[in-house]
């Protein structure tokens, strides 16, 4: 279910209502009392905030944009979580309050998870990729032991053609720039189409959204604790697992190849993976590329869209989307990585 909220006004946006003091009394309903120090964390799609508690303990309450999903949605990605944390995989879980994951307050469907610091991993250090792999491979164990019902899969219709067709049909792209842009957009979702019916690819629970800033690094003490720990299941859904290594990768060909070969080598300690997903890295790329665009355009009347994303719309914004697309053409249409 994902629903867009771009024609709200910014008084009548979703999020509108939920102010500091709501989101202490959520959280005093279910026996939480803050002791009033509350700080946004950085979150887009919904509204998280770390609150300290009276008793000196500290959790992280995540408010859900009203109407992007349904209840059993959630509570699917809950699911997924708390399997994963019986499983020892370090995953940040919502906690049970009262025996729920999901509550509800003023309108809003919220949950509270306990606070775990941590910074951005290394991802230039070797040793670091293919601890992050090992980890990476025990979250699709437990993915692969059972496919979601209820939440969307990764696929072509959803972050492309969906996407392709909501931005054309809200007018959302510069006439100068429309037609150029629907016909590399067209181009390139042809070469995903191909690429992604070319193999029969196993669709598991993925974490979805694993880009850095999703996986937290603590020092490892004296007794081998810290190392990498995952956060933010929201965009969790079916797909092929290549998908949860591709974000960890950046610079050039060689550079991607060598990180992806030490993520693989620590994600084979646990679990085989189909190196014919390896062809799935560019289109997915591009999937991620069109889904994104359209993502901003659905979100453009929540007030803090414009403010963290200025250059978003503009003529120079879709020359540069059309020039990257026309870049992953080609990028799709090269060998995949080898490892």
């Amino acid at each position: 279910m994902h629903t867009d909220d771009s024609s709200a006004s910014p008084a009548q946006h979703p999020y509108s209502p939920l102010t500091p003091d709501l989101v202490l009394d959520a959280l005093a309903e279910l026996g939480l009392y803050g002791d009033g120090r509350l700080m946004a964390l950085g979150s887009y799609e919904n509204r998280v905030y770390q609150v300290s508690l009276e008793d000196g303990a500290r959790v992280v309450a995540k408010f859900y944009r009203p109407e992007r999903w349904s209840d059993q949605q959630i509570l699917e990605e809950h699911a997924f979580a708390v399997e994963l944390a019986a499983a020892e995989v370090p995953m940040v879980a919502p906690l049970s309050v009262h025996g729920k994951t999901l509550h509800h307050h003023a309108g809003f469907a919220f949950s509270v998870s306990p606070w775990r610091g941590g910074r951005t991993p290394e991802l230039d250090d070797f040793e670091t990729l293919e601890w992050i792999g090992r980890f990476l491979a025990r979250i699709h164990t437990v993915g692969s032991q059972r496919p979601f019902t209820l939440r969307p899969a990764l696929d072509v219709q959803t972050f492309g053609i969906d996407s392709r067709d909501w931005l054309l049909s809200h007018q959302s792209i510069p006439l100068d720039q429309e037609s150029g842009w629907h016909k590399a957009c067209n181009e390139a979702l042809d070469i995903i189409t191909e690429k992604m019916n070319a193999h029969r690819f196993t669709s598991l629970r993925l974490h979805g959204d694993c880009h850095p800033g999703n996986v937290l690094w603590t020092p490892v003490d004296d007794n081998g604790h810290g190392g990498p720990h995952f956060v933010d299941l929201d965009d969790a859904r079916m797909g092929p697992a290549v998908q949860d290594l591709w974000m960890l990768l950046s610079g050039e060909r060689a550079q991607r190849s060598m990180q992806l070969s030490t993520l693989l080598e620590g994600y084979e300690q646990f679990r085989d993976f189909d190196r014919r997903e390896l062809s799935l890295i560019e289109p997915l790329r591009t999937l991620r590329l069109i889904h994104y665009s359209a993502w901003l355009a659905r979100r453009w009347s929540d007030p803090i869209f414009p403010i963290n994303f200025p250059w978003f719309g503009s003529s120079d914004y879709w020359r540069g989307q059309i020039d990257m697309l026309v870049e992953q053409i080609e990028a799709m249409q090269e060998e995949p990585l080898m490892v």
